[in-house]
């Protein structure tokens, strides 16, 4: 009887690190600066709409690619923040969150034998989504301190394999806030050899000291080659709810509709209802979040800085990148291991954001969508490290 065996896909894949991580947390108990979602509540009127929706009877499917008042929603809101209409009925899918949103927009766009370019360090479902579609992922380094990308390596990058660019800003795990001068130029890439760029920006509306989120769609001739993906799950602090979306041409939204339909079929539609909610806050709420997560930053680049960290300030999302070589451990994965089960703090290992993990040996990522007393809470175990 011949074995039976998982596909070479799956088997090249590992675990994700950062659930790993959050796994290690529970086991010892520890502050879980890991994985990145609150552990605050959302906003009341999101509860209340979902709970009056599954009141209501919505407990149905939707149409597949999104209720009709929420996808007019979202690109109310799209246009109202960047000034740039969006076709509800043409050019938005309602996705089961952002993941399934990258995952369905690259199996509709590239082809077994393309590739796709990835800036590194990265979120890492990245590297898989392109394997997954058949394609090769080409690795481009964004550089430290400032993590910039260097020009020459990127146009290099470039070929006539080349379908697709993934780019997220602001960036996890860095927190760089991609400024137009770097759009224009990617974006003149794309034009040059005819690529689309997958933009992830679930963390728009998370920037500091000035930084501004630009979407790459809004810039001219990326209109049509250009597949937007956001979700609710940050900026509404509801990871758990899974609902997301694309913006992209009315063509490639045919594409993308029709692979999540086999995906997924549809997100949950009592969610979506709540989304209609979500999108119409007013400013007020995005100013406050903005201020909300500046103060979670600047406490923990402090507690950070205090226990011995070397640390590169991001200026969006809600992580810190740390460089760990002045603690003498053996590696990330090590430091990563010993602080979660030692100290009481976990964090993510900087190899996991890396194709070549010895880029990341002496880093580690630290997330600070919390509390203001986990995060007090978590520096006063940290606060140890300097105690040995």
């Amino acid at each position: 009887m011949p074995d039976i065996r998982i596909s070479q896909k799956a088997a090249s894949f590992t675990e994700s690190v950062i659930r790993d991580m959050t796994r290690l947390a529970i086991q010892h108990g520890a502050i879980n600066l890991a994985q990145g979602f609150p552990d605050f509540a959302c906003p009341q009127e999101l509860k209340d709409a979902a709970k009056a929706a599954i009141d209501a009877d919505i407990n149905q499917y939707a149409i597949t690619w999104g209720a009709q008042g929420f996808r007019e929603a979202i690109a109310q809101k799209f246009e109202r923040t960047y000034g740039t209409a969006v076709d509800p009925n043409r050019q938005i899918c309602v996705t089961c969150g952002s993941t399934e949103a990258m995952i369905a927009a690259q199996l509709a766009i590239v082809d077994p034998g393309d590739e796709v370019i990835v800036f590194e360090p990265f979120y890492e479902n990245y590297g898989p989504d392109a394997i997954l579609s058949g394609a090769t992922p080409r690795y481009v380094t964004l550089h430290e301190p400032d993590w910039s990308i260097d020009d020459a390596e990127l146009a290099a990058a470039f070929n006539d394999r080349t379908r697709g660019i993934i780019i997220n800003t602001p960036n996890n795990p860095t927190g760089k806030v991609f400024t137009r001068d770097e759009l224009t130029r990617i974006a003149d890439l794309c034009q040059k050899w005819g690529v689309v760029a997958f933009t992830d920006e679930i963390y728009e509306h998370m920037t500091y000291e000035g930084h501004e989120h630009i979407p790459l769609i809004t810039l001219p001739g990326m209109e049509d080659r250009t597949v937007l993906i956001n979700a609710m799950s940050k900026t509404y602090s509801v990871t758990g709810w899974r609902v997301g979306w694309t913006i992209a041409s009315p063509q490639l939204t045919d594409g993308i509709r029709k692979v999540h339909d086999f995906l997924t079929v549809g997100a949950a539609a009592p969610l979506q209802e709540a989304g209609r909610v979500a999108m119409s806050l007013p400013d007020a709420y995005y100013d406050g979040l903005d201020q909300e997560y500046l103060e979670r930053r600047d406490l923990m680049l402090g507690i950070l800085d205090g226990a011995g960290f070397k640390t590169y300030k991001p200026y969006g999302a809600y992580y810190i990148m740390t460089d760990i070589s002045g603690f003498g451990w053996e590696d990330d994965v090590t430091a990563a291991r010993r602080l979660t089960s030692e100290i009481g703090v976990a964090c993510v290992p900087g190899s996991s954001f890396y194709s070549r993990p010895e880029l990341g040996r002496d880093k580690l990522r630290f997330s600070f969508c919390k509390k203001l007393e986990t995060l007090r809470a978590a520096g006063e175990r940290l606060a140890k490290l300097g105690a040995r």
